[in-house]
């Protein structure tokens, strides 16, 4: 199926079969476009059907009728020329494909015409509002799809015969389907409130699934022949490269800036450990000689080159499971290693008593272990795997050999234990933590197995991952929020998932470590008191709930719990939108208005460079006569005849203040219009107006009396105005950050500190003029919290009370995992220091 033709051949755009390509290039595009046409045509319709359905909504609620017949304009010209969009969508669609050899625009100008500062006009804010709307869409999409957008600017940059495209001005990407979008919606005759409206009805209809659409794209280019051998093979990084850098710290890869709201966060950054790090661990671990997990020994092997190849590389998470968790392991027993050759040196020193214990998971001082001596990190009280138990006494006797409990056994504990409710607790007593859940579990299980039972090596080591990643993430989390307790209510649930999945540490998304994240977000540190959600917190209560009462391993179960609170920050998402754009369009005024005085300042300073009035006249004329030149650019512009003729009367007026010439009545009278336009009394519009138009005093009106008026009267635009501090000049660090924040796109989070205890707020950075300096901030509900100018914001980050939130450190869960791999990682080489330290003792 294709796209009907256009009926109009003149307003056409350039068609496939008539497109200056190679017969074969032109045959793949047009078996492209003739795959693609249905699905966009069936799409497009649906889109228009729920737009229709979202502006009889809005007509409902209409806050009046003004606003309720404009939408009613809309719904007679949508039902009016509805059927001209799908054609003129597709033409343009075809126009991308078939123009893909044409000289390519740059990406800034393709998107976003260049908008003139100085014209002052309300296109300005309408094209604008359009960018940002689109450029948030696109955003989205490039970012879920970024593999496929990628394996896409190759294929195509093979049919143009031209290097890969970017995801901007790919013609199948995001970017350039909300632009024909644009152009295409022009037929439909809507004002830019409906326009805006219809973007987001396609971003939720037709873009929805982007990503998997791309893939088939994908394919059916690989079944053309075009590069059908191509796979997308993320870089991989060694260990050390995962530490983040400063965005500012030569040589490093800037991390993109954070714009998304809570809820439109996009794929997680969640570290894990790949087949080549695994190999440069062991290798590390060799040298140290830590012990292999579940066994005392030494640690095996590295493995064999090919875990490291490309193909295997290329394979899915999950096919590393195995390898990427035995780096977690390894890790874990360096970590108990170090820890155990601690406790010795002290206990050597006198530091523990002859009867004292170190446990083996997770570093737990003072138990005993089952023989009474001093236990190793296998053989203690909390069971690091398999073997026995070192000797007990002096008659050489030892413990009898460890029962390891399967994972079954220990997944119907937890279950009992699931729906127990939580011991009540004051306000001093701290929360249970994972260890504590732990030992409940081995004191339920020993109580039906024996004193002997302990956990399996991969289920210890889980529990003592998800203890220091609980620890992680209550470092972040506010200790008196709801969140604290629903974290301790999703322990058990959390363990579960875990065991039963070993893929909960390595998968990009799993909805357990989503629910985890959503509900510690809600109670985060960054979080400021006009910030918290009430609607969240119950919401994110009940999920807690549902998830605790009906979890038995079903990954569904939080996947449900989540779905109906994303639906809600979705929601609050959107209503944060729109508060912000109503900041914005106050922070556009009131920078079209400083924009204004300036050239006002500027034009009664040029008139006055040649022959300069009295004091007297000079103040008149940069307070009363400013605020006439203010309001004519700002209602006029730079570029009407009203503000030329201001021009000209500004120069009649130096000239007839500073010569002995007649006075003029009518630049009187001009003088006088003008002032009452803004808002002067019709006397003191007079008054101004004789002094102004003539070198002699009035004798009307006498100076002091003049000047009390014009110091009680208020300026054009100057309540709330506040005085700017002259600026400083910049140090080199100071302008490395100013460079930095004029690239940044609007949206940016940033995290400011609070105080001296080194407490985050964050706040996103919604705009900032190019021309003034000055940046509006939102909270997380749109409202906004403050204004700085780039000058402010660049000495901020400077002295590292300001930086900015990026992706790879946004989600609240990913910066936990990744600090504690961080820890993990800190101590690989540490092993084989504490031994060098031992010897040579």
């Amino acid at each position: 199926m294709t796209a009907p033709r256009s009926p109009s051949p003149a307003a056409a755009p350039t068609t496939i079969a008539s497109a200056a390509l190679p017969p074969r290039v032109r045959r793949v595009l047009q078996n492209l476009f003739d795959h693609i046409s249905p699905d966009f045509i069936t799409a497009l319709n649906a889109m228009l059907v729920e737009f229709e359905q979202q502006l009889f909504k809005q007509a409902e609620h209409a806050r009046s009728n003004h606003l309720q017949t404009q939408i009613f304009v809309d719904l007679r010209a949508l039902q009016k020329h509805r059927t001209e969009l799908v054609p003129h969508y597709m033409f343009g669609l075809e126009g991308e494909l078939a123009g893909l050899r044409a000289p390519r625009a740059e990406a800034n100008a393709s998107t976003a015409p260049r908008l003139d500062y100085q014209t002052l006009t309300l296109v300005e804010d309408a094209v604008m509002d359009q960018e940002i709307v689109l450029r948030e869409v696109a955003r989205r999409h490039e970012q879920r799809g970024n593999a496929q957008i990628l394996m896409l600017g190759q294929r195509f940059g093979v049919l143009a015969r031209s290097p890969a495209y970017e995801a901007d001005t790919l013609p199948l990407g995001p970017n350039r389907l909300c632009h024909v979008l644009k152009d295409a919606a022009t037929c439909l005759e809507l004002s830019l409130d409906a326009q805006l409206v219809l973007y987001r009805t396609f971003d939720n209809k037709v873009m929805l699934n982007y990503s998997e659409w791309a893939g088939t794209v994908n394919q059916f280019l690989s079944r053309e022949g075009i590069l059908p051998g191509l796979v997308y093979m993320p870089r991989r990084g060694r260990v050390q490269d995962t530490i983040r850098r400063h965005p500012l710290d030569e040589g490093s890869a800037e991390p993109r800036p954070m714009t998304a709201w809570q809820s439109q966060a996009g794929a997680s950054h969640w570290a894990t450990l790949t087949p080549d790090q695994l190999q440069a661990v062991a290798g590390a671990m060799t040298d140290g000689k830590a012990p292999e997990p579940g066994h005392g020994g030494s640690s095996p092997p590295a493995p064999s080159s090919a875990a490291a190849t490309p193909a295997a590389a290329e394979t899915p998470a999950a096919d590393n499971t195995a390898g990427s968790f035995e780096v977690l392991q390894k890790l874990l027993a360096i970590r108990r290693g170090g820890l155990q050759a601690d406790a010795h040196a002290l206990a050597t020193s006198g530091g523990y008593g002859s009867g004292g214990g170190l446990g083996g998971l997770g570093g737990h001082e003072g138990q005993a272990g089952p023989g009474g001596g001093t236990g190793t990190g296998e053989g203690s009280d909390q069971g690091g795997g398999q073997g026995s138990a070192p000797t007990g006494d002096a008659t050489g006797a030892t413990t009898p050999t460890h029962r390891l409990l399967p994972t079954p056994d220990v997944l119907s504990t937890l279950q009992a234990l699931q729906t127990a409710p939580l011991p009540p607790r004051t306000p001093d007593q701290p929360r249970r933590t994972v260890a504590d859940l732990q030992q409940a579990m081995l004191a339920e299980v020993r109580a039906k197995h024996g004193p002997n039972a302990t956990l399996a090596s991969a289920d210890s080591d889980t529990f003592e991952l998800l203890d220091l990643l609980y620890n992680e993430i209550e470092r972040e989390v506010q200790h008196d929020a709801p969140a604290a307790d629903m974290l301790v209510r999703l322990q058990v649930p959390v363990v579960q998932a875990a065991l039963r999945d070993r893929n909960f540490f390595l998968r990009a998304q799993h909805p357990a470590r989503d629910l985890l994240n959503t509900v510690a977000e809600s109670g985060a540190t960054w979080l400021g008191d006009e910030d918290v959600d009430p609607q969240l917190v119950q919401k994110l209560h009940r999920a807690v709930e549902a998830v605790v009462e009906t979890y038995e391993g079903d990954e569904a179960v939080f996947e449900d719990a989540n779905r109906d609170v994303q639906q809600h920050l979705q929601a609050a998402a959107r209503k944060a939108e729109l508060a912000e754009r109503r900041q914005i369009e106050a922070a556009r005024g009131k920078d079209r208005l400083e924009v204004a005085k300036q050239r006002a300042a500027e034009t009664i300073e040029s008139a006055m460079a040649e022959a300069k009035p009295q004091k007297f006249v000079q103040a008149l004329l940069s307070q009363a006569w400013a605020d006439v030149l203010t309001l004519t650019q700002l209602r006029n512009g730079e570029s009407s005849t009203e503000w030329t003729d201001q021009l000209q009367t500004t120069l009649e007026i130096v000239a007839a203040t500073t010569t002995s010439q007649e006075p003029s009545p009518a630049l009187a009278d001009k003088i006088e219009k003008s002032l009452v336009q803004v808002g002067y009394h019709e006397d003191e519009a007079a008054a101004i107006a004789r002094r102004l138009s003539s070198a002699e005093e009035d004798e009307t009106t006498s100076r002091t009396e003049l000047t009390a008026r014009l110091k009680a009267r208020a300026r054009l635009g100057g309540q709330g105005e506040v005085k700017k501090k002259p600026a400083q000049p910049r140090t080199p660090q100071e302008q490395e950050c100013y460079d930095y924040l004029r690239t940044l796109p609007f949206g940016t989070w940033f995290e400011f500190t609070r105080n001296q205890q080194g407490d985050l707020q964050r706040q996103r950075l919604s705009w900032f003029s190019p021309v003034t300096g000055n940046a509006l901030f939102v909270n997380q509900r749109g409202q906004r919290v403050g204004e700085h100018s780039l000058d402010t914001l660049a000495h901020l980050m400077a002295k590292g009370q300001a930086q900015v939130v990026t992706e790879d450190r946004g989600r609240l869960i990913d910066r936990a995992w990744n600090a504690t791999l961080s820890a993990l990682r800190s101590l690989t080489g540490r092993r084989g220091e504490t031994e060098a330290a031992g010897d040579a003792a």
